[in-house]
Parts: C-alpha cells; sequence; structure tokens
C-alpha cells in the first residue's frame, strides 16, 4: 500500500507532510509499506528500508519542499549534515530495525528548522542593524510617538502599516498604538474595508463621507472627501452632505446607499424597503460592506475627536456642527 493512497492514522489522511507523496507524477517511487493501523512501519531492512523509502535526499530540493527558492541556496554543508548526521539519527530511534512512520515524518521539519536556525544565524551576523523606518505621526492629547520610545508590539505595527495597503502612518494609529494589539488588528480590519471592498469607490467613500459627517469628524471628512472626489462622486453630492442636506440629484445606487447609511446612523434601524432597496443596488455582500465601512469610521472618528487630531497646517475644518 502506498502512502499516497492512504494512512490509515490518527492523522485520518495523507495530509500536511504528505502532500509531496501524492505528487506521484512527480515522486513515482515514493511509496511506504505500512504495517498495521498504527501506522508502525518495518521490514527486514528496517531503518534503512526507511530511508530508502522517504528518499531523504530527494526531499531536500526545491520542488518537493515546495519552501521557496532560497532552498537551491542552501550552503552545501547544511545539507549535508541534514542528510549525513541529524536526519539518520532522528530516523534511527530507539532501534535500528523499527521506525515508527510518525519518527520519520518529523525528522524532516525538525532537521530543516535546524538548519533554518543555522542559516538564520549567519544571515544576522552578516546583515548589518537596518536603520529605523521613516515616518512621522501627529496628535494632540495623545502625544505622537517616535521609534525610540515604542516598545516591540508597537514597532510592529508601524512596519505593518507601512508595508500594507496604506503606506503611512496618518489618522488614528498613533492613537491606537497605544494598544498595538488591538490597534494592529483593527488597522487590518480597515484595510480590508477600504481597499478590497466589493462597493464601487465611489459609493464606498460616499459612505465614508456620511459616517464622517454624522461624527463632525473633521480630519476624516478633509482626507475622504477628496477620495470620494477623485471615485467619481459629484461635488454637488459632498457639499450638500457636507452641509447636512439631502442631495438632490443621485444615481439610483448613490440613493440606496444614501438612504441606508443616513437610516441606520439616525435610527439604528433600516426598514424593510431600505433594506431591500440597498441589497437590490449592491447586493448582500455589498450591504454587509457598507456596515463594515460605517462601523470602522464611526470608530475612526470617535478616536480623532476624542485626541482632536490636528488637521494639518493651514487646513481649516470644512464641517460646522449639526442642528
Amino acid at each position: 500500500m502506498s502512502v499516497h493512497r492512504t494512512i490509515d492514522s490518527g492523522l485520518g489522511r495523507a495530509g500536511g507532510p504528505f502532500a509531496a507523496y501524492r505528487r506521484r507524477d512527480r515522486n513515482p517511487s515514493l511509496t511506504l509499506p505500512l504495517r498495521n493501523r498504527r501506522g508502525s512501519v518495518g521490514d527486514r531492512d528496517g531503518y534503512g528500508n526507511a530511508v530508502k523509502h522517504f528518499q531523504l535526499y530527494g526531499w531536500l530540493t526545491e520542488e518537493t519542499l515546495n519552501v521557496g527558492p532560497w532552498i537551491s541556496n542552501l550552503p552545501r554543508d547544511s545539507l549535508s549534515s541534514m542528510r549525513h548526521s541529524l536526519l539518520p539519527a532522528l530516523l534511527r530511534g530507539s532501534s535500528r530495525k523499527t521506525c515508527s512512520w510518525q519518527t520519520a515524518v518529523l525528522a524532516v521539519p525538525l532537521a530543516l528548522c535546524a538548519a533554518l536556525a543555522g542559516i538564520s544565524g549567519i544571515a544576522c551576523a552578516q546583515t548589518p542593524t537596518s536603520a529605523p523606518p521613516q515616518f512621522t505621526l501627529a496628535g494632540d492629547r495623545f502625544k505622537p510617538l517616535t521609534w525610540d520610545e515604542m516598545t516591540p508590539e508597537q514597532k510592529t505595527m508601524i512596519e505593518h502599516l507601512l508595508t500594507g495597503a496604506r503606506r503611512g502612518v496618518g489618522g488614528p494609529f498613533n492613537i491606537l498604538l497605544r494598544s498595538p494589539e488591538m490597534g494592529d488588528l483593527a488597522q487590518q480590519f480597515g484595510a480590508s474595508v477600504r481597499f478590497p471592498s466589493t462597493l464601487a469607490p465611489r459609493l464606498n467613500e460616499f459612505a465614508i463621507i456620511l459616517t464622517a459627517r454624522f461624527w463632525t469628524a473633521q480630519y476624516e471628512w478633509t482626507a475622504h472627501r477628496r477620495a470620494a472626489a477623485q471615485a467619481g462622486l459629484s461635488e454637488d453630492i459632498i457639499q450638500a452632505v457636507a452641509a447636512g442636506n439631502r442631495p438632490a440629484k443621485m444615481a439610483p445606487d448613490e440613493e440606496a446607499v444614501y438612504n441606508f447609511c443616513t437610516e441606520v446612523l439616525k435610527t439604528h434601524q433600516a426598514s424593510d424597503a431600505t433594506f431591500q432597496a440597498a441589497v437590490k443596488a449592491v447586493g448582500e455582500r455589498g450591504v454587509v460592506d457598507i456596515m463594515g465601512a460605517m462601523g470602522w469610521y464611526q470608530f475612526v472618528s470617535m478616536l480623532l475627536n476624542v485626541d482632536r487630531y490636528p488637521l494639518g497646517e493651514g487646513v481649516q475644518p470644512e464641517l460646522k456642527p449639526l442642528p
């Protein structure tokens, strides 16, 4: 019986590290005799047969391990150590005559971990300490933090912001750094709400500026009224929302989004007619994405308003308090 077909053990099926076995076209001789349902392996050759059937030397390649292009650049002494010292020792176990297949399978990831630890040590020794990332935080009540003041968790959050979809740290993130574990999760949620939304950018930004207007969040409004205009939302609609008025002329999908957002913000509910119109305009997933955007930007607006987040030099607040 070949491993690529079945392994009747606690693992249930040949998954995880056995994925390579199922590729018979790429590893035609990868078979493993099974003694019993407990999964032990053994025959006349014992340890030697386990090595033969696992084809350990063949495993240590980019193709069978599927671990990325770096595998071909492993130092020869690291591969040699894994092949001729660590792996045989792990496979040998308590007896040269028997070897559980579980022990044999564990040998490869353990050996790779050991090799990678050595490789990373070499890399760390050879790579100079990188300069801190360049960024500028802003805030009022929450003092802007510097890199040197940050904990490792805060630095991780900053790195995720700088390498993520935003490529920046403006807005609520100086505040969220005070709770970096929550802040890092929150910024990921916010990025998913804004960037890969199923809503057309015009409609997504419409929901955002309606939320910013409801909270009179000046910074959020300033940033997203520009984004809404760039996405194709008309200036007449933007100006009407800024004044707290219903826009006189909207496309059908814009009207559905406007009605849904304003009703939910003001009443915390949505009538059947409003809900059905929104579903017709953007689909059920689109309605959920609208609520996701509203929820995230209400949180952002709350953070910015409490901080009294600055608008930037020379920028005047556009929104007047709502009656």
